[in-house]
């Protein structure tokens, strides 16, 4: 493990907030999954996908897609249940995997640099271990990876839920009694540290966001389920087994960057060092007064940590989103003319 470096913030495009990026759906394996674009911006963009967390979709990466498009052929995905897409049979962390697997596979672009947030962040975890011929890199925000102590997460109030027989017609039931305003503001504050990083514009995307699940009859139970089958991960990881995600983890060979936030209410907050730690080939980025979800609270910074990752892993091919390769590298290296160097995060 090492710390995470970052690029030059100039070299991202400037600030705005772009509106989502065009969705479309797409039958795999007998059902439809609903995919977000990011069209590349420069010639020789490498392919990406992005994948979200419990409750999230795929519009959760639309701004930090849009800065990484210069470099990055973005792709980000509903899985089953979530989003636009149509419900799964099975909603645990393996059958997840098998989809993003799937789904590389049937798009034809892999190996791809594989984004995961949260229960994102366990799927791709899964996938670079056993499928390590369709990952370039791996990027974990927040990764939902094992831990016992659930009093660190806001998600333990949730626990005794699934011990209730058909748990998830409670859950379609509080659903019900909450206006969407307020279901988004209480998502909101669970997952962000610092809500005046977020704009109008995505609180009312995560308002329409929430009117979609209102319409959705299968969204609660796949909810619920989606969260049992994560407990039952956590749990089987400190038993003997090959399929254990901490054991998956120490599998991962392909070059990772770990972002954490240090305010993080959801995963316990030593969870990213110890993903870092574990995963051979690894950088860590912890971020003060950041919560759960880095690439919505502070795009920039997580592009930038990403930008650095990329330079690293392969330094001789990767071009500058706004500048030659050899002026690529010198942003990395420290050597530009200007004299901005690389910025270093603990």
């Amino acid at each position: 493990m090492k710390r995470a470096e970052l690029w030059p913030d100039h070299v991202l495009p400037a600030h705005h907030v772009p509106p989502p990026w065009p969705g479309r759906h797409v039958r795999l394996d007998g059902t439809l999954v609903h995919v977000r674009d990011t069209p590349a911006t420069a010639p020789g963009a490498e392919p990406a996908l992005y994948v979200h967390g419990l409750g999230g979709s795929a519009q959760n990466w639309t701004d930090l897609a849009g800065l990484l498009a210069g470099r990055l052929d973005g792709q980000a995905i509903d899985l089953p249940g979530f989003g636009r897409s149509e419900p799964g049979r099975r909603y645990t962390i393996p059958a997840f995997a098998d989809r993003v697997v799937s789904w590389i596979e049937h798009s034809g672009r892999g190996p791809v640099h594989l984004f995961g947030n949260s229960l994102g962040g366990a799927v791709a975890v899964r996938v670079a271990a056993l499928r390590p011929d369709l990952v370039r890199t791996l990027t974990l925000i927040s990764p939902a990876l094992p831990f016992l102590d659930f009093r660190r997460s806001l998600q333990g109030r949730m626990l005794p839920l699934l011990a209730i027989p058909r748990g998830e017609r409670l859950a379609a039931w509080r659903l019900a009694q909450l206006a969407p305003e307020v279901m988004a503001q209480q998502v909101m504050e669970s997952c962000v540290a610092d809500l005046t990083r977020i704009s109008e514009q995505r609180r009312q995307e995560a308002i329409d966001e929430i009117r979609i699940r209102y319409e959705a009859a299968h969204y609660a139970a796949a909810y619920v389920r989606t969260f049992r089958g994560l407990v039952g991960s956590f749990l089987r990881s400190y038993l003997p087994g090959a399929g254990a995600l901490w054991r998956q983890a120490a599998a991962v060979r392909v070059p990772t960057l770990v972002v954490g936030g240090r305010q993080d209410r959801l995963v316990d907050v030593r969870v990213a060092p110890q993903a870092a730690r574990v995963i051979p080939d690894s950088r860590l980025l912890l971020l003060d007064g950041v919560g759960h979800v880095a690439q919505l609270e502070v795009p920039r910074t997580v592009a930038r940590a990403v930008l650095a990752l990329l330079a690293e892993a392969a330094p001789a091919a990767t071009p500058g989103p706004n500048g030659t390769e050899a002026q690529a590298r010198a942003m990395v290296t420290g050597t530009e003319e200007s004299g901005t160097g690389r910025d270093v995060a603990v």
